[in-house]
């Protein structure tokens, strides 16, 4: 029989970089889950991913037993990456903070297909050319 879900919990944490502070330890804490137990599990998954911030979808079981999901990088991070940027623009029509180019852009998007809502490629990049486009960064 499968065990009874409790809660479900969605954080996002620099990968390697995970805690008991917050906002880890609360958010768990709160179920009561062993916080370090999912911390050396999550440091362990994501050792490989560092510098990035790591979205990742917890379930929380009856008898305080946990399993996680990792989920890829938001789209934001991975174009602040591309573009060189340390933030989007406040103002994002006007000023422009950055560049990428269709390559870059088509590259995110493979990266990101399992969490879009896209059909196919295309769609795709179109999602990433607009959350792009929101940030103050050009596509090329």
């Amino acid at each position: 029989m499968a065990k009874e879900i409790k809660g479900l919990v969605k954080l996002q944490i620099p990968a390697g970089k995970a805690n008991p502070a917050p906002p880890v330890g609360p958010a768990l804490g709160q179920h009561g889950v062993n916080i370090m137990e999912f911390c050396k599990a999550f440091n362990e998954k994501t050792k490989g991913m560092e510098g990035s911030i790591v979205p990742a979808v917890i379930e929380i079981y009856a008898d305080r037993t946990f399993t996680f999901v990792l989920k890829s990088p938001p789209a934001s991070d991975l174009l602040k990456k591309s573009a060189g940027i340390a933030k989007g623009s406040a103002v994002p029509h006007k000023d422009k903070v950055g560049s990428v180019t269709l390559a870059q852009v088509e590259e995110i998007a493979k990266k990101k297909m399992d969490d879009l809502n896209a059909v196919d490629l295309a769609g795709a990049c179109k999602i990433i050319a607009g959350a792009a486009r929101s940030m103050g960064i050009e596509v090329k």
